[in-house]
């Protein structure tokens, strides 16, 4: 008996191999074509090139320096944990790239991305391979799940691949939890799904408890109140055991406005866009549409929101087929209630914490998990009408392919004439292809059908072949059209990876940087300061001042040319254009057709890298302060178009903060009564009185200069400044971001950090004092964080214990009886 369940086991542990390796031999054959031609590394294009390839360098340099708290070549300064948990810091992915050097850092994407697909279909074969006699066609759903639509629309977000592992491991270890009684396995599956990425775990919670209702409802699962009660403690250890990572970046979102617009009227129970619901539907029945060009519902608002879900071979064959066997199961509950999750906005945006700001459907992989089920379900039940789903599949999809591709348009031309056009899609070659390769994936599975039906091995051997084959020339032709449509590569590749050295600033470090019409993140790649960032989970700070000057600031800092007070102020020395991108008097040249630079006060330095180099005639030093000091009331009485130059002007504050400062501010409350009575428009403030011209910008910016910091410098735990006060005491004012786990000593002696012009901060400076400035930083929940770590570890190992003994127990309990 022992040698039988051996051989079974040996057999089970050989299909998991084969199903690990099939895929990564699959994946490279895709990706390591465009490896080779890009010289080494894979290059995609958008958020793939310019956020995934120097995130990862960076925060693998940050990691091997210990430099791990405040992270200020991100943006304008941010917390590393809270702004990276999300990316990379919970991938075991990113780990393993840190004991190479820093130059290899970008060579390993591409492999760590084959490496992702390979254990994606092994996660999903060990979740599957429950629910099938024939462990052959675990391995097929596995194969399904790591190369369905999702996973390639998903390329281009290098970290969305992570929680696809993770998912059906989750479900897993429920799975084993529920039905074979294994204790411990499920609290260590939340655990690692919540640290590997916090935002997808929220979907992942939802989803887990809907299962769980299902199948309890549907009797799959026999509800006994004990064992919830063992299930509950085992995801409150498994949710505070990630609390070392969790609160810091908890803490580190709140106020996030991209978190803050809820579902409501009919936006939460309708689409605003119509095609949005056909995009849906078409998402499962083509293979995946490329992000940043949709190709089927053009006008649908859905650029990068992960609509996806189309399975190589099978498409929606599957599902169909199993749809309609006869008899009622916890697997149709399933789809039927997905499917209502999928087309209403309300219950769509609770895979997302509510948040209604942008439609995402970053939860669809759990979807086509379920419809891998079903499909291998139905591929294994021998009663299953291949004949009747293949009609319903092929007919709705060729149905909807002929609807599109000649339903008659009207649209305009360059010159704003409207032309008759046949198509609604957004372009007719590509439209086209995509619907060739969906109607030639369902003939290559009726052929097979056909031809190996009756010998389940054959089967499902031919099934994997054409699963691979499908997925080899679907995928590489997807992948093709994002490299060749990439505008960043070429500059990636000659100019800014691994090409720091060619920067010869000698200041270059200590200073901030603006790069104008650049490749995103240009500056990240070379590790220096910058205003420029594209990055969505900064510091709170840096949102809620861009607010306060009516800037648009959501996934990325980019201020325009109109905003040109906001350079010297944000201590900006260099800017950066990249000759290559355009002539002068181009959208893309900081030159324009006069010969003249396009802000007002930089002059040529010269050119490195390819980059002309500016240098801002109004710099101002990091760390200065004001003679003037106003409250929020008063600035928001200036147009949003003269904020940007009104900060020179002025340093704004609280009004509680200008009376705890009365002596340097001027604040009094007679003085200010008006302001903040009946008639406030009455108030005389001296913001009614700036003036916006390019030389009382100037004015200011000398002033500020000025009174700035003799010495400046970032630390390993925050930053120094020596400052020589030659005046009255006063607040002294740096535009580094202001957060919670700053603490400030002036000249040995601690003083409170003020929160400053709507995101900094400032520090009280004595009078006529020659000024020592230490801020140290600490991220905010890291300690609380890691104590609740460490006490649900605590909890685990007495739960353990626990559960050790009441099983000795039982088992001597067990024998006792045996022996009568």
């Amino acid at each position: 008996m022992s040698g039988k369940l051996l051989k079974v086991y040996s057999k089970q542990r050989l299909c998991a191999l084969n199903v690990f390796l099939i895929s990564l031999i699959t994946a490279a054959v895709l990706f390591v074509p465009f490896i080779i031609i890009n010289g080494g590394i894979f290059y995609y294009y958008g958020d793939f090139n310019v956020q995934e390839i120097p995130f990862y360098q960076m925060a693998h340099d940050a990691v091997r320096s210990g430099q791990t708290g405040w992270m200020h070549i991100t943006d304008l300064g941010t917390d590393f944990l809270s702004s990276y948990s999300f990316y990379l810091l919970g991938s075991p992915f990113f780990w393993l790239t840190i004991p190479f050097p820093s130059s290899f850092v970008p060579y390993l994407m591409g492999p760590l991305l084959i490496l992702k697909f390979a254990c994606a279909a092994l996660a999903a074969y060990l979740y599957l391979k429950r629910y099938v006699r024939n462990k052959n066609y675990a391995l097929i759903g596995g194969l399904l799940y790591a190369f369905s639509g999702f996973s390639i629309y998903n390329v281009f977000f290098f970290h969305f691949h992570e929680p696809m592992i993770m998912f059906p491991l989750l479900l897993a270890a429920l799975d084993a939890f529920i039905y074979d009684k294994k204790r411990a396995v499920f609290a260590i599956a939340v655990f690692s799904a919540c640290i590997v990425n916090y935002y997808f775990f929220v979907g992942q919670v939802l989803f887990v408890i809907m299962y769980f209702l299902v199948i309890t409802l549907s009797k799959t699962y026999k509800f006994k109140i004990g064992e919830f009660l063992l299930l509950a403690a085992e995801v409150i250890i498994g949710f505070l055991a990630t609390a070392f990572v969790l609160l810091p970046s908890v803490l580190g979102l709140m106020g996030n406005p991209r978190l803050s617009e809820l579902p409501n009227g009919w936006e939460a129970l309708v689409y605003e866009r119509s095609q949005r619901y056909f995009l849906i539907v078409l998402s499962f029945l083509f293979p995946a549409d490329m992000p940043a060009f949709p190709v089927f519902t053009p006008e649908s608002n859905c650029k990068w929101a992960s609509v996806a879900g189309w399975l190589p071979l099978f498409g929606m064959t599957g599902v169909i087929a199993f749809l309609q066997l006869n008899g009622k199961n916890w697997i149709k509950r399933m789809i039927l209630l997905l499917g209502l999750f999928a087309f209403v906005p309300v219950l769509n945006s609770m895979f997302q914490m509510f948040n209604s700001s942008i439609f995402y459907a970053r939860w669809y992989y759990m979807i086509v998990l379920i419809f891998v089920l079903a499909t291998v379900k139905a591929v294994e039940n021998r009663g299953t009408d291949w004949n009747r789903a293949i009609c319903w599949s092929a007919g709705i999809t060729f149905g909807i392919a002929l609807l599109i591709g000649f339903m008659p348009n009207t649209t305009t031309d360059d010159k704003g004439a409207e032309k008759f056009i046949i198509g609604v899609q957004a372009t007719f070659d590509r439209y086209w292809i995509y619907v060739l390769m969906a109607m030639m994936s369902l003939l290559a599975f009726v052929l097979i059908l056909k031809k190996f039906r009756q010998s389940p091995r054959r089967f499902a051997t031919m099934s994997v072949v054409g699963i691979l084959s499908v997925t080899l020339v679907s995928s590489a032709f997807i992948i093709a059209t994002g490299v060749l449509s990439s505008s960043s590569t070429d500059a990636i590749k000659k100019d800014i990876i691994n090409n720091r050295e060619g920067i010869t600033i000698k200041d270059i470090d200590n200073v901030r940087s603006d790069f104008y019409e650049c490749v995103d993140n240009t500056a990240m790649f070379w590790q220096i300061q910058s205003i420029n960032c594209f990055q969505s989970s900064v510091s709170t700070s840096i949102m809620q001042f861009y607010d306060a000057l009516d800037i648009t600031r959501n996934v990325a800092s980019r201020p325009g040319t109109d905003a040109y007070g906001l350079r010297p102020f944000l201590s900006c020395k260099y800017l950066f254009d990249y000759r290559a991108d355009g002539k002068a008097g181009s959208e893309n040249s900081f030159i324009n057709e006069d010969g003249d630079t396009k802000m007002l006060g930089w002059s040529y330095l010269r050119t490195e890298n390819g980059f002309d180099i500016y240098e801002n005639e109004n710099y101002i030093p990091m760390g200065f302060t004001f003679n003037s000091f106003v409250t929020e009331e008063e600035f928001e009485r200036i147009d949003s178009v003269n904020r940007t130059e009104a900060v020179l002007y002025t340093m704004v504050l609280s009004k509680e903060q200008m009376k705890k400062y009365s002596s340097i501010t001027g604040y009094s409350d007679e003085k200010y009564k008006m302001l903040y009575g009946k008639n406030p428009e009455y108030f005389d403030s001296v913001v009614d009185n700036y003036r916006y011209t390019p030389q009382n910008v100037t004015a200011a910016c000398s002033a500020r200069a000025a009174s700035s910091c003799s010495e400046f410098k970032y630390t390993d735990t925050g930053f120094y400044a020596k400052f020589d006060n030659k005046g009255e005491e006063n607040l002294l004012f740096f535009t580094v971001p202001y957060s919670d786990g700053f603490n400030a000593t002036v000249n040995g002696k601690k003083v409170d950090v003020e929160r400053a012009s709507y995101g900094f901060m400032a520090v009280k400076v004595p009078a006529n004092t020659e000024c020592d400035i230490v801020f140290s930083y600490e991220t905010p929940g890291w300690n609380t964080g890691l104590k609740i770590s460490l006490a649900a570890l605590v909890m685990f190992i007495i739960y353990i214990a626990v559960v050790l003994i009441i099983k000795e127990k039982t088992k001597k309990k067990i024998q006792s009886y045996d022996l009568f």
